[in-house]
């Protein structure tokens, strides 16, 4: 059973509807990557997905024993949340607190977790530095870590190299390359680089307020919102593409 499957889902916000009639199932050990131009929606269906934003119709259905408390999320980052006065350790296992329950400390299991995430992204050396003072990368690692220790089998990230030099984005992109890969873990992405996109995921979701395109990577080179997306002219003959499978919505 899909970790999430989308039934005709629609969401808005006060009367005015943003994203439309989408249909998609997220599985298992699935790179997706959702792309579309600001306004699409992108980040709103995120929203929906984590249970923050009711849908307007459709509905949003959880498989495979997954919880909405058990995703891990990386949001775009504000200033103060960039700004945390915490050490890197703290700020990592604070991704545990959703599986605490109501115990009131962290247990042994918990902080072995944040320590073993620390290192599968390399910044056990900066555990007892402060967040705030770290650089961007080093930030979206640790936050990243953090998503990881919330769950087991779902990661979301909302654009989540915006403001970092092409250096660090590049290391960023292949830490959820190999996150995804070495455990199985499914990631969603919302990302504005559709490049990389097509380049590292398994599917693509395009949106644009309605859903252009849901498949494969590979399907959506050869699709017409895919070429037109990527700068290349379209395949002759595809005009009787559908929404799924390869293809769009007129």
């Amino acid at each position: 059973m899909a970790l999430i499957k989308c039934e005709n889902v629609s969401i808005g916000y006060e009367g005015q509807t943003v994203v439309r009639d989408v249909d998609f199932a997220i599985e298992s050990g699935d790179y997706l990557c959702i792309v579309g131009e600001n306004g699409s929606g992108k980040s709103t269906l995120i929203k929906s997905l984590l249970g923050l934003k009711s849908v307007e119709k459709g509905q949003i259905i959880y498989g495979d024993g997954l919880k909405k408390t058990e995703i891990g999320y990386l949001a775009q980052q504000t200033d103060i949340q960039r700004d945390f006065p915490a050490s890197v350790y703290e700020v990592v296992l604070s991704g545990r607190l959703n599986r605490r329950g109501l115990k009131p400390f962290y247990s042994s299991e918990d902080k072995k977790d944040a320590i073993d995430k620390m290192e599968l992204l390399n910044i056990r050396d900066l555990e007892k530095q402060c967040f705030r003072d770290l650089s961007g990368g080093q930030k979206q690692r640790a936050l990243l870590a953090r998503a990881l220790c919330a769950t087991r089998s779902l990661l979301l990230l909302d654009e989540p190299v915006t403001g970092l030099d092409p250096i660090a984005a590049g290391e960023f992109y292949e830490l959820i390359r190999k996150v995804n890969r070495d455990s199985g873990i499914a990631v969603v992405m919302v990302s504005h680089d559709v490049e990389s996109a097509v380049e590292d995921a398994s599917h693509i979701l395009h949106l644009q307020e309605k859903m252009l395109f849901f498949g494969t990577a590979q399907e959506y080179r050869k699709s017409r919102a895919g070429r037109k997306f990527l700068g290349s002219a379209p395949l002759p003959g595809n005009s009787g593409e559908s929404a799924t499978g390869g293809g769009i919505h007129d």
